[in-house]
């Protein structure tokens, strides 16, 4: 079954949380002399998943992985262990919490070298799931539903929405940021970098 527009919209917008972080971490990674792991090939595993097996034998797919030790062709120890997430309704934002902790609690449990773990939040959460995921010691960034909403601005994109945005705005949406060069997209990875900062 195809995904509805505002599924893919969100997507994108996903996709958008972690290419703004990404140079961040490759710059911490290139610092500290760790590897950065993330989507896309990489020789030392199968496909283009960032996936990691706790000792139960259960696989956990990743947004990012800093390794000691790791090569392209060799994998390291892991030192961070570190999600991104985008909910557009905080009804969603419990259970988005679980399923991170769901994710990130194993692969903590079984590699007993207390990794770092962290989660980079955007759009609508209840300070409910951002609390019981500090509780648990992730370190939150958090980039609100307005500074999303802004990000995307400086390209002529709203991503704006709520449950009566018909999918022909989202699909219209969507064309026009298939349409964007690179260095529009990046404008607005950079925009939400610069309110991070």
């Amino acid at each position: 079954m195809a995904e509805s527009p505002s599924h893919q919209f969100g997507q994108v917008i996903g996709d958008v949380l972690e290419a703004a972080l990404r140079p961040a971490l490759q710059d911490f990674a290139n610092k500290y002399n760790l590897y950065l792991d993330k989507h896309g090939p990489r020789p030392a595993r199968e496909g283009n998943k960032v996936t990691w097996t706790d000792k139960n034998g259960n696989k956990h797919d990743l947004d990012f992985v800093l390794e000691r030790s790791g090569t392209a062709n060799i994998i390291g120890t892991p030192v961070a262990f570190i999600e991104t997430a985008w909910r557009r309704y905080t009804k969603h934002s419990r259970n988005k919490a679980q399923e991170i902790q769901g994710a990130i609690m194993p692969l903590v449990e079984t590699h007993g070298t207390s990794p770092f773990i962290g989660v980079v939040l955007a759009g609508e959460f209840t300070q409910g799931a951002i609390s019981q995921l500090s509780s648990l010691g992730f370190a939150v960034a958090y980039f609100p539903y307005p500074t999303v909403i802004k990000a995307f601005s400086t390209v002529g994109i709203d991503a704006s929405s709520d449950e009566e945005t018909p999918d022909e705005e989202f699909a219209a949406r969507i064309v026009k940021w298939n349409a964007l060069g690179l260095a529009q997209k990046d404008k607005v990875c950079q925009e939400l970098r610069r309110v991070s900062e």
